[in-house]
């Protein structure tokens, strides 16, 4: 097989802890507007379906631990928004899984930055697909993964994120409306979920808004954390 051009890496991540294991990433996934403000009002939401989306898979960017990851706020931004999450790395799929089919496909778990851009209505009417939103280039980095086992995973974790210092988020992963196995098993219900897909699980309540020049320190207690500079457009 002979191709007109190189074709594109593939992109991984490496594993934490291991000089020369990486993770394949097939698809990434994601989930909007899946965390309550507490335990209660969750209980309140129980049930309830988030949005779902895709990102391109070659805008993940693993980011090395103690380092900071310079990104470059993308062109025609109205507003950004650095939506610090969990994120659900399987090594296996399926369609139409159950809820603990759902979780024996979760083989580790990373901590990413869904970075959302706003749109002027110029750019993106009312109604308008989320691509322009959702999928940015290098707008998903990510730590290492780290297997689930040595993870304190499925049970609470707390999720946290700095912004230039100062605390602005602080939040459990037990205020997720639907839970990483119960956001697998509904996914599958209308893709083939695979080995090598990301699932991003949602960002707490209060997100703040990112300008240039903020730098941003986040994570998930137990998995990892993760640190990203916002550069001025060039």
């Amino acid at each position: 097989m002979s191709f007109l051009f190189a074709p594109p890496a593939q992109a991984v991540i490496p594993v934490q802890d291991e000089r020369y294991e990486f993770f394949p990433v097939n698809r990434v996934y994601g989930a909007a507007r899946n965390y309550a403000a507490s335990e209660a009002a969750r209980a309140e939401k129980a049930g309830s379906i988030p949005p779902l989306f895709l990102k391109a898979a070659d805008t993940v960017t693993p980011v090395r631990d103690g380092e900071t990851y310079e990104w470059v706020m993308p062109p025609r931004t109205a507003k950004m928004v650095p939506e610090l999450e969990l994120v659900a790395c399987l090594h296996k799929g399926g369609r139409n899984l159950s809820v603990e089919e759902a979780e024996e496909c979760i083989w580790g778990w990373c901590v990413g930055f869904d970075f959302t851009r706003r749109l002027s209505p110029e750019d993106l009417p009312a109604g308008g697909p989320w691509d322009l939103m959702k999928t940015l280039d290098g707008g998903a980095p990510v730590s290492a993964v780290r297997p689930a086992y040595r993870t304190p995973l499925p049970a609470p974790s707390e999720i946290y994120l700095y912004q230039n210092n100062k605390k602005v988020q602080s939040a459990s992963t037990s205020f997720m409306i639907a839970s990483p196995a119960e956001l697998i098993a509904l996914i599958s219900r209308y893709w083939e979920v695979r080995p090598g897909d990301l699932i991003f699980t949602g960002a707490p309540v209060n997100v703040p808004e990112a300008h240039a020049g903020d730098v941003f320190e986040g994570g998930v207690n137990g998995v990892g954390k993760l640190r990203v500079k916002i550069a001025a457009p060039e």
